[in-house]
């Protein structure tokens, strides 16, 4: 499968990848790796130039958008919300959601904290565009909103960023959970992050250039292993013998 803007220069090319249902699946890389440009293609906000993309083996592209938008939800860099309420926010995707269950997608999410802190609770207003709440507090309304959603596929693109190392893991360890029997795929630039995914696709210049679990790619992968050793200021595993 082969990708590219408008005529620009591919942004993805020879792309092989199947994810099983169920499967926690982590993607690194370097900025412009194509990370993002791979997932963008799962819920159709582009079409690939060559190649297909599948979803329990149906051509995305014969799939209604709202088909897609119910089964996979996604949650970019750039957190998008909008003027309202933090509890229009979190069940904009899931009207008929209990309040229950609202809670549960925000405590997973580690909303819950900084919810309860504030007077009006979820009742608070949030400007346009998340006016009012900090980066890590839009991050985390965004995941819950995705959770809410009750997707088949979630896709978290590098939206950790802006969260400690404390509570990012408590998200990803609670979205594992939650998504036991679900598909989850997890953009980030930090290995700590993906690093107890079921499997790690590593991406460079468009193309995959190895998979493996954190422990087979720290053995077999030149370019996963340098990114671990800069990120941890250990070397250590640069000695292991492949």
């Amino acid at each position: 499968m082969s990708f590219r803007y408008g005529q620009g220069e591919k942004a993805l090319d020879g792309i092989d990848l199947t994810i099983q249902a169920g499967e926690k699946l982590g993607i690194i890389g370097t900025t412009g790796a194509g990370k993002s440009s791979l997932v963008n293609l799962i819920p159709r906000f582009y079409d690939p130039e060559a190649g297909t993309v599948l979803v329990d083996d149906v051509d995305v592209q014969d799939l209604t958008f709202d088909t897609l938008r119910t089964r996979v939800a996604m949650v970019l860099q750039e957190t998008v919300l909008f003027s309202g309420t933090i509890r229009d926010n979190i069940a904009f995707s899931a009207p008929n959601a209990s309040q229950t269950e609202l809670e549960r997608a925000a405590k997973i999410a580690c909303a819950m904290e900084f919810i309860g802190d504030k007077p009006e609770g979820w009742d608070a207003s949030v400007g346009e565009r998340g006016a009012g709440l900090s980066g890590g507090q839009r991050q985390r309304v965004a995941i819950a909103r995705a959770i809410a959603a009750d997707p088949d596929i979630i896709i978290l693109d590098d939206v950790t960023s802006s969260l400690d190392a404390t509570t990012e893991r408590r998200i990803v360890e609670g979205l594992y959970s939650e998504f036991r029997d679900r598909t989850a795929i997890i953009i980030s630039q930090k290995i700590n992050t993906i690093r107890n995914a079921d499997r790690i696709v590593v991406m460079e210049d468009g193309s995959i250039i190895a998979t493996g679990t954190h422990e087979e790619l720290l053995k077999s992968d030149p370019t996963y292993r340098t990114i671990f050793e800069t990120q941890s200021g250990s070397a250590v595993y640069g000695r292991i013998p492949a």
